[in-house]
C-alpha cells in the first residue's frame, strides 16, 4: 500500500475530514468509497494510538458528514 502523506493524519486528528478524503484519493488514485474506507482504518489506527490528539471527541467526530 502506498504510504499516506502526514498531512492526511493531521487532517484526520484536526477534524478536517473532506481535506482528508481528497487527499487520500490523490495519493491513492481511488473512487471516494474507497477513500473512505482507508480513512475509516487510519482514523480507527489514529484514535487508538494518539487519542489526545483529535479536537473533538469520537461521538461527535462524523456529526453532519454524510457520505
Amino acid at each position: 500500500m502506498t504510504t499516506l502523506p502526514a498531512s492526511v493524519d493531521r487532517d484526520i486528528v484536526d477534524h478536517r475530514i473532506i481535506f482528508a478524503l481528497k487527499t487520500i484519493r490523490e495519493v491513492l488514485g481511488c473512487t471516494i468509497h474507497e477513500a473512505i474506507d482507508v480513512f475509516a482504518v487510519r482514523y480507527e489506527e489514529l484514535r487508538r494510538d494518539r487519542p489526545d490528539d483529535f479536537s473533538v471527541g469520537p461521538e461527535e467526530y462524523g456529526r453532519g458528514f454524510y457520505s
